[in-house]
């Protein structure tokens, strides 16, 4: 038994088929308000006594299928070309990810009430396992933080599937959507935390997942350790999937997992694509991917799903100080001292007035690591850009956030690598644009020649020369590649060269 949830008495508006299908079909016509009034019945519906179990399950089957639609047009607006507001992707993201806890919490009330009919389960089992894992997937989008409660009743269901010998038993995952096993939807939301989404940018955190639900037929699971079962769960406790790094508690809730061979699979995928610059029609991504972007994701998951953990660059010192912390490009123009009004780098006394504050945990050659006491709004995600000024320093460092995990709802750790020590604003003559501002970010490693240059959004042009003055010399700047794309920026990395005048 589960023993999640009690249930209560029989009085609901939609126990009476009839009245139940003319509310569905009522569902206002906005999106999110009809997915929260479908979160709402779920929760009253799972709740509610007087349902037999036949009963329930098929009406959160109904319910749930009303949503399903839904959910994939507010997801797909979510990580549209035509970004969102702010204000209404805050929104979206809240009302996605409220329905699946809805939904995870309504389909395991449901197994609670169906345990005496083996039969039944495989429908709820599948159902609860897929929307628990989608929970987990937009908690991630937000990078966390990750609530282990989930991770407890997602265990407690997969070790009942087990138990009851139905863990590869096929049913409906959602209206229009194949079948599935609740072994495959385990090891999608298993494998996927392992692979350190927060590591991503949130559409690649989405692209991630789509790879993961593709590659799952090639996932292995076992009771015990072995050398291609890389990650370890206990199912009897409220936790997330961790690395092997030394032989876990040998307990009968052990059990080990891997990527089988969808780790040759997806290195194989990426290097095709590398090869014939075109991404497949298959597998389904579910959108249009630039061809960069999917072999950055795809080489991510093969990092992490190889035998041997990735291990880090530069070896890291712990250290205790504060940061002053701008962000995004006019942000940091304006701290570089290139703003409207001129002048040198501000001192961190000046700074800190608009300057975020945050305390450095650890440096090394290429980073740092740092805690974000109090997040301000929604800005800060993986691939911010900033300008960070230690305590007590007087220039500015540039660099870009590579992993965040939120501790709290206010309080995140995050990982930063170093773009530039002698970061500063230059002028660059355009293309039918005039003279553009950008952030000039020569290598951090001496000796190199390699300059990175940011700028506006949409305002470089691919494969274009880049030139400016700098210190009474004229300077060339020859790409080296594509640009990386941030919230309001495009990094380009260039080959430096001087020209005689």
């Amino acid at each position: 038994m589960l023993n999640l949830f009690t249930g209560g008495k029989p009085d609901h508006p939609l126990a009476n088929p009839k009245e139940a299908k003319r509310l569905l079909e009522a569902l206002p016509q906005q999106e999110l308000k009809a997915l929260e009034e479908l979160a709402n019945w779920l929760d009253s519906t799972s709740l509610a006594e007087g349902f037999k179990p036949a009963e329930r399950l098929q009406l959160v089957g109904q319910i749930d299928d009303a949503a399903q639609p839904r959910l994939r047009k507010v997801a797909r607006d979510y990580f549209s070309a035509q970004r969102p507001s702010k204000y209404q992707e805050s929104l979206m993201w809240k009302q996605l990810h409220e329905y699946w806890r809805h939904a995870g919490l309504a389909w395991a009330r449901v197994i609670d009430a169906l345990q005496a009919d083996a039969k039944a389960l495989p429908v709820p089992l599948v159902r609860a396992l897929r929307s628990l894992g989608q929970q987990i997937k937009w908690q991630h989008m937000r990078y966390g933080p990750i609530d282990p409660s989930v991770w407890g009743v997602i265990n407690k269901v997969y070790a009942l599937a087990e138990g009851r010998g139905l863990a590869d038993t096929k049913a409906l995952a959602a209206a229009g959507l194949p079948e599935s096993t609740p072994k495959l939807e385990f090891l999608k939301a298993a494998m996927f935390s392992s692979s350190s989404p927060d590591g991503l940018l949130p559409a690649e955190v989405e692209l991630a997942e789509r790879l993961i639900a593709e590659l799952a037929p090639g996932f292995h699971i076992g009771a015990k350790a072995a050398k291609d079962l890389i990650y370890w769960i206990d199912l009897g406790q409220p936790m997330a999937p961790a690395r092997v790094l030394k032989a876990p508690p040998a307990t009968p809730a052990l059990r080990c997992f891997g990527p089988g061979r969808s780790l040759a699979t997806v290195e194989a995928y990426w290097q095709k694509i590398a090869t014939t610059r075109q991404v497949p029609s298959t597998p389904n991504l579910g959108g249009v991917y630039e061809p960069e972007v999917v072999i950055e994701v795809a080489q991510h998951l093969a990092l992490y799903w190889s035998p041997e953990p990735p291990e880090r660059q530069h070896q890291r010192h712990n250290v205790k100080s504060r940061l002053a912390v701008a962000h995004g490009f006019d942000g940091i123009v304006e701290a570089l001292g290139g703003g409207s009004g001129g002048g040198s780098s501000l001192d961190f006394n000046a700074s800190a007035a608009t300057a975020e504050s945050w305390i450095v945990e650890n440096v090394s050659a290429g980073g740092l690591g740092a805690i974000v006491p109090q997040v301000k709004g929604d800005w800060l995600q993986v691939g911010a850009l900033l300008a960070m000024q230690p305590d007590g320093g007087a220039n500015w460092v540039v660099g870009v956030v590579r992993r965040l995990n939120r501790i709290t709802g206010q309080e995140a750790r995050v990982g930063i690598q170093t773009l530039s020590r002698a970061p500063s604003v230059a002028r660059f003559a355009m293309r039918d644009l005039g003279e553009q501002v950008g952030i000039l970010l020569p290598s951090p490693v001496l000796g190199s020649g390699e300059t990175a240059i940011a700028m506006k959004t949409g305002i470089y042009a691919r494969g274009q020369n880049l030139e400016t003055r700098v210190d009474g010399k004229h300077h060339v700047y020859m790409p080296q590649g594509g640009a990386e794309r941030g919230e309001d920026y495009d990094l380009v990395r260039f080959r430096q060269m001087l020209r005689e005048d």
